[in-house]
């Protein structure tokens, strides 16, 4: 192989929203798996919200001059361990970088189901799906027939959490967007009752119109506004799953938004975070729930798909921007599909 290896470096910490001078794109020679490990060749990147929190000097961030991470797929193009065959589909977190070298602690053997596409295991049947389903089992333990709000709803984790949330029994399902033509994906597309966009007024008058009877259940991804409205609306029992802080990722000096805390008493409501690393021991549970309808129809994964590893960085900045509807993923131009 005579192939050159593309890594992304972050070369300073932006403040407010990052911009392509806080990248580099660093060529290397084509790294060769030591005893134990293999070379894999990536050809699937996942661009995620939680890649921004990490750009800043916080522990465990990304640090920097060093390739960053990220979930991605990949095919095995060397091996110097039996336990990884050439030809074999990984996932493995050591994205934004054209190779890697693995071992087989660091990775995932990727089942194949007929009718699957590759993506889906960065989206439906990745980290975005694993985090939309933790937070309707786990956390909020949604029931059936329960009213349920989303705020960023078309995003990745927002579309994964209205698609399972219809599949699981769910009463009204509302959403929150940044554009008219994301909320009609979510009500024409996705299955959402109502939708909104969160430019069009106070989120607590939105929120009302869109479910005057109350919510059960809250899905933020958001924060801020958002969250305050959601706390007023929620009945008697309600739930908060909290998964993302979008509004203050790019945001860092906004004033904290004021809310009605004598709600959560008067009402009942149980307000919870997690990271869906803590939960992997469901992938499994994942894929016993979701093949089976995507392989149906039922079930549809939301995918903005990018092609060239080049653009992995402006996908990144287009998402913290709004660019996407559903999970955004980078594709290599050799997966690209041919068109005759």
């Amino acid at each position: 192989m005579n192939e050159t290896a593309l890594t992304v470096h972050q070369t300073a910490r932006p403040h407010g929203f990052p911009t392509a001078e806080h990248f580099a794109f660093v060529e290397s020679t084509l790294p060769a798996p030591a005893a134990g490990s293999a070379l894999v060749k990536n050809l699937y990147w996942s661009v995620d919200p939680y890649h921004r929190e990490m750009m800043d000097d916080v522990p465990g961030g990304f640090a920097l001059d060093a390739p960053l991470e990220g979930r991605t797929v990949g095919r095995v193009v060397a091996s110097r361990t039996p336990r990884l065959a050439e030809g074999d589909l990984v996932f493995h977190r050591q994205g934004w970088r054209t190779h890697a070298v693995v071992t087989p602690e660091e990775t995932r053997q990727l089942p194949r189901f007929d009718g699957v596409p590759l993506t889906a295991y960065l989206s439906i049947l990745g980290g975005t799906g694993l985090t939309a389903y933790v937070g309707l089992t786990r956390v909020a333990r949604l029931r059936e027939g329960e009213d349920l709000f989303v705020s960023a709803a078309a995003g990745g984790v927002g579309t994964a959490t209205g698609r399972f949330a219809r599949l699981l029994g769910a009463g009204r399902l509302v959403g929150s967007a940044g554009s008219a033509a994301k909320v009609d994906h979510l009500t024409r597309v996705v299955g959402f009752d109502a939708a909104f966009d969160y430019h069009d007024g106070p989120a607590a008058d939105l929120l009302g119109k869109a479910a005057p009877d109350g919510i059960d259940v809250f899905v933020d991804n958001v924060g801020g506004e958002q969250l305050a409205a959601a706390v007023g609306a929620l009945r008697a029992f309600g739930r908060i799953v909290r998964v993302g802080t979008l509004s203050q990722y790019n945001t860092p000096d906004a004033p904290p938004i004021r809310f009605d805390h004598a709600g959560f008493v008067e009402k009942s409501i149980r307000m919870e975070g997690f990271l869906v690393s803590n939960y992997r021991d469901l992938q499994e549970e994942l894929y016993e729930f979701a093949v089976p309808h995507l392989q149906s129809g039922r079930l549809a994964p939301d995918e903005t798909v990018v092609d060239g590893f080049e653009h992995i960085v402006d996908a990144f900045l287009g998402m913290l921007h709004g660019r996407n509807t559903g999970k955004i993923i980078v594709r290599d131009r050799t997966q690209v599909p041919c068109v005759d």
